[in-house]
């Protein structure tokens, strides 16, 4: 039996408690509604927990709604975030600023309820839709783990919150060793199955929701450690290869085992001003090629370019 769905988070962001009063009196049947009296309690909460959508008040003293509106905007864990600008300035200039900010729509007061309550369950099921199609495009359609392009964002990601913390991130590149020869043995399908069981096997072994593990192309995969060392890295690559061999998965075309296994590269860096998380990825895929020299089914680690 399917589990009934989470009701969509609404943020109302308005000084005046009356118009906060009537709007969680209508929308909360519906929705799991959150309120803020000001600017500063709204980002406070959406720093908390993001809500699924915002309507926002414009004339509010302190910070008003433009601004709280450009700071989510700015900010790449909220800019997805719709907001509905709720107010009393009517004219066309501040419709057209207010949509020009990122607003994804525009009620002036006085309000009718069933108008708001409309236009939120629009634009609540705009953003279900989009964030499904957003996921499915960050997946890799053979494995189900994340795709290059959803390691690539999240290495993004991860680099400028190690920046601004000044905390380590390290990154562990995996090939299976002699995959070439492993469907050349048993065929295509049968080295899909692999590929399907590696990636398995090596996501299983993170388990804090910040790491991530991806398909990065062919044979080749690649995870992401946030505030780890390279110590941390280096045994949980290990975990990783063992991992890998306990599949028992039989490989008569390796070099080097009689079942399928992976060499990893690791490398470790504090981001510094003037350092890449390219740097950090390039480095990764050298110790990962030094792997391959040393013999296959190992693991190589680095630091670089700073001890972490």
């Amino acid at each position: 039996m399917d589990m009934p769905a989470c009701p969509a988070t609404v943020l109302i962001v308005d000084d005046a408690p009356s118009n906060l009063a009537i709007l969680t009196e209508s929308l909360r049947d519906e929705f799991d509604v959150r309120i803020a009296g000001s600017g500063p309690e709204a980002l406070r909460i959406v720093g908390e927990a993001p809500p699924d959508l915002i309507l926002l008040d414009i004339l509010m003293p302190d910070m008003d709604g433009y601004a709280v509106c450009r700071q989510l905007k700015a900010d790449y864990t909220t800019k997805n975030i719709p907001v509905i600008f709720l107010t009393a300035k009517g004219d066309v200039a501040d419709e057209t600023l207010g949509l020009a900010l990122g607003a994804v729509d525009y009620i002036t007061k006085p309000f009718t309820v069933p108008v708001v309550k409309a236009r939120v369950r629009a634009h609540v099921e705009l953003k279900r839709r989009g964030d499904l199609l957003e996921s499915l495009s960050m997946r890799d359609g053979l494995t189900g783990i994340p795709n290059r392009r959803r390691f690539d964002e999240y290495l993004d990601r991860a680099w400028r919150h190690a920046l601004r913390c000044a905390t380590p991130v390290s990154v562990i590149m995996a090939d299976i060793d002699d995959f070439k020869a492993y469907n050349d043995a048993y065929g295509h399908m049968a080295g899909d199955a692999c590929l399907r069981a590696v990636a398995r096997a090596l996501a299983g072994v993170l388990r804090r929701p910040g790491d991530l593990a991806a398909r990065f192309g062919g044979e080749e995969f690649a995870m992401i450690l946030e505030d780890t060392g390279t110590s941390g890295a280096s045994h949980l690559a290990e975990a990783m290869r063992q991992a890998v061999r306990d599949l028992h998965m039989a490989h008569s075309g390796s070099r080097v085992a009689d079942v399928v296994t992976v060499s990893l590269g690791v490398a470790c860096a504090t981001p510094v001003a003037g350092l890449s998380p390219e740097a950090l990825l390039r480095a990764a895929d050298r110790m990962l090629y030094q792997a391959k020299l040393a013999g296959r089914d190992q693991v190589v680690a680095e630091r670089f370019p700073m001890a972490c």
